[in-house]
């Protein structure tokens, strides 16, 4: 919770997490408060996400004498204000016009999973491998038994965003990814791919654009966290593009190129990865798998 006071300073009071959130430097700590002044950043995840709070001064304070007390319809509407106020842009400003004497601004988080990537990839407790290039982590929400993603620490948004000289990196992400699969118990039972998804998921938010990361998947695809339709061919159709076609794109093109319309992919009949069969549902589907994969 961030409270303003008169416009003029703020205390920030939030539960201290494995990534917490600091004024400038100051780690913000359970049951303890930190004054925060115009100017200063409030950095939330690890300083992943900074944010700068401006506040506007009240014309109105400054004169000493008895506090008016406002009428409760007044009251009212200016609770009902303040509890719609939404996160902002990070670097963008907020402006906050203070009327009564205290008011409270309530920062909503999201638990969007592109959030949680960035933080994760952070938390030693997730990290399953990494090196001075790379991090793998298990993911959260994985789409068969084995499904691990290999994360650079170069912040990159998106595939249309490498070029030529990424070409080394990719290849050292492929050879991680290689050694997360011959580490496996199961691989001589299972096949795996490794490639990107063509477009990457946002925020809904829009605060945050997604960070590149090469998907290593078992191909059972037995998992409870695969729901729908959309996650199914997020995987099977070729908006799932090859870990060796996005390199080979690079040194040849200097780039990667989706094709056009690639998001109507995951909207595609439900078909059998293995034997092409199409079913009507996704719990049908997932029944079929069971033959191909006990």
């Amino acid at each position: 919770m961030l409270q303003t006071a008169s416009g003029i300073e703020s205390r920030v009071q939030q539960k201290l997490g494995g990534n917490p959130t600091s004024v400038d430097s100051i780690v913000v700590g359970k049951g303890n408060e930190v004054k925060m002044k115009p100017g200063q950043h409030l950095l939330i995840v690890n300083q992943l996400y900074p944010y700068t709070v401006q506040f506007k001064e009240d014309p109105n304070r400054g004169h000493v004498g008895t506090k008016r007390r406002q009428p409760a319809s007044e009251e009212r509407e200016n609770d009902k204000k303040a509890s719609s106020i939404k996160v902002a842009r990070p670097a963008e400003r907020v402006a906050s016009s203070v009327n009564n004497a205290e008011s409270t601004l309530t920062i909503e988080t999201t638990g969007h999973w592109s959030l949680g990537l960035k933080a994760s990839m952070q938390d030693p407790k997730m990290q399953i491998y990494k090196d001075e290039r790379v991090v793998v982590i298990k993911d959260k929400y994985p789409k068969a038994r084995y499904h691990w993603l290999v994360l650079p620490w170069e912040s990159i948004p998106s595939l249309k965003a490498l070029h030529g000289e990424h070409c080394d990196l990719l290849r050292h992400m492929q050879q991680v990814a290689d050694k997360m699969i011959q580490q496996c118990k199961d691989a001589s039972s299972l096949r795996f791919r490794s490639g990107y998804h063509a477009i990457p998921s946002m925020s809904p938010l829009t605060l945050f654009s997604s960070h590149v990361h090469l998907h290593v998947i078992s191909q059972d695809f037995d998992s409870p966290c695969l729901k729908n339709k959309k996650h199914w061919n997020s995987f099977t159709t070729d908006y799932f593009i090859e870990s060796q076609d996005v390199i080979q794109m690079l040194e040849k093109n200097g780039r990667v190129t989706v094709k056009e319309g690639a998001g109507e992919l995951l909207k595609q009949p439900l078909s059998c990865h293995v034997c092409h069969k199409e079913l009507p549902t996704l719990p049908r589907l997932k029944d079929h798998l069971k033959s191909h994969f006990p």
